[in-house]
């Protein structure tokens, strides 16, 4: 199992960006998928995740700023996050768990500039 995570970039604060998690050697329609995100000197905090039966949370970091969907046809879970801030500044993962295994991407830097 692999996933691939990518989107990530340079933005100004108030900009937008789109992130997906693309995955191999697994159906992520059958799995729950979780975004999350790491800052420098900080922990790693969930963002958002979608169950496979489609049940949504998010974490309070966005706000409502963040909304995953995810389509079943291209094997993907995505993040859309909207109006965003330098505190948003970090290293986004997309995580999987299979028969109680945690898979993780390689994580895609997202940086806001004030």
């Amino acid at each position: 199992v692999q996933l691939q995570a990518s989107g990530g970039g340079l933005v100004q604060a108030g900009g937008a960006l789109r992130l997906s998690c693309a995955a191999s050697g697994t159906s992520l329609s059958s799995n729950n998928v979780g975004w999350y995100r790491q800052a420098p000197g900080k922990q790693r905090a969930l963002v958002a995740a979608i169950s496979a039966g489609g049940y949504k949370a998010y974490g309070a970091s966005m706000n409502g700023r963040a909304t995953i969907s995810r389509d079943n046809t291209k094997n993907t879970v995505s993040l859309q996050m909207n109006s965003l801030k330098p505190e948003d500044t970090a290293v986004y993962y997309c995580n999987t768990q299979i028969w109680n295994r945690d898979y993780w991407g390689q994580g895609t830097q997202v940086t806001v500039s004030s």
